[in-house]
């Protein structure tokens, strides 16, 4: 006779970014039973999105305007309203002069960033240099290297940085909303059997835990501990009304359609514990 035990349900493939930043969000997903959980750059995550091998992934928010059918779960995010250290524009000639960006191979959403805040303020766009993967951007020959992540939070803080530029600053400043780095995008096929109230419950339990997260990051790191927690608690934005993450994201992507970097129709759904949201 054929087994008629019930098929095993599959676990629900989770990838987040391998950043102090993603943190405060998807920490306490590493025990959460039925998770095959993973951490990866950002554009590798992408890759994976796309290929159908992961289901949800923190990954960067231009990749909602990039593909039909995803969604994203509603609140959570890695976002900021001003200046977050880790992602930035490192200069080796003033910002008006810079003509080519070689960029952080793990980048999608700060890149767009970069050329639209750019474009906003001189009314041109520079020339930005791709690199492999793994290679360092500093290491290029370029007017700036854009870097993201932890190597830029420690570069920024750090005795003798050089001069930067925050994008997400000039983003508030010229449009007075958050900006959105990343945000967890659900696969096409993973939208209808997502369950939202997953990921907010990570949320709501990781809550207590900055305080002890940036004094393990300012131990490894060598940098003031008062540095690292206010990245986390002030800089980092991880919960935004459901309006005003709408708002962020569409206009991100109504900037990034006009540079030709997405695509200005989709108008991807927002997954909240309640239900969908339109």
């Amino acid at each position: 006779m054929p087994d008629s035990q019930p098929t095993a349900r599959a676990a629900l493939r989770v990838g987040s970014v391998p950043y102090l930043v993603g943190r405060p969000l998807d920490f306490e997903l590493e025990r959460e039973p039925g998770l095959a959980y993973q951490r990866a750059v950002p554009s590798r995550l992408v890759e994976q999105l796309r290929a159908g091998e992961l289901d949800v992934a923190l990954v960067s928010s231009i990749e909602l305007f990039r593909r039909p059918g995803y969604a994203y779960i509603d609140g959570l995010a890695v976002a900021g309203r001003g200046a977050v250290h880790s992602v930035q524009l490192f200069l080796r000639t003033p910002l008006e002069r810079v003509r080519t960006i070689a960029l952080d191979p793990a980048s999608r959403t700060s890149a767009v960033l970069v050329e639209i805040e750019l474009a906003a303020r001189f009314g041109r766009r520079p020339e930005l240099i791709e690199l492999a993967a793994g290679a360092d951007p500093r290491a290029a020959s370029a007017d700036a290297w854009l870097q993201i992540g932890d190597a830029a939070l420690r570069a920024a803080l750090a005795p003798g940085a050089p001069p930067t530029f925050n994008p997400s600053q000039a983003w508030t400043e010229r449009t007075g909303l958050p900006f959105v780095f990343a945000c967890w995008v659900v696969g096409p096929a993973a939208v209808a059997s997502v369950a939202p109230a997953l990921f907010q419950t990570a949320r709501d339990r990781a809550r207590g835990g900055t305080s002890e997260l940036a004094r393990q990051a300012a131990h490894e790191w060598h940098l003031p501990e008062h540095d690292c927690r206010d990245y986390l608690e002030r800089e980092c934005v991880y919960e935004l009304e459901p309006a005003a993450m709408r708002a962020a994201l569409f206009a991100f992507r109504d900037a990034a359609a006009v540079l030709g970097r997405c695509e200005a129709g989709l108008e991807p759904r927002a997954l909240s514990p309640a239900g969908v949201r339109r």
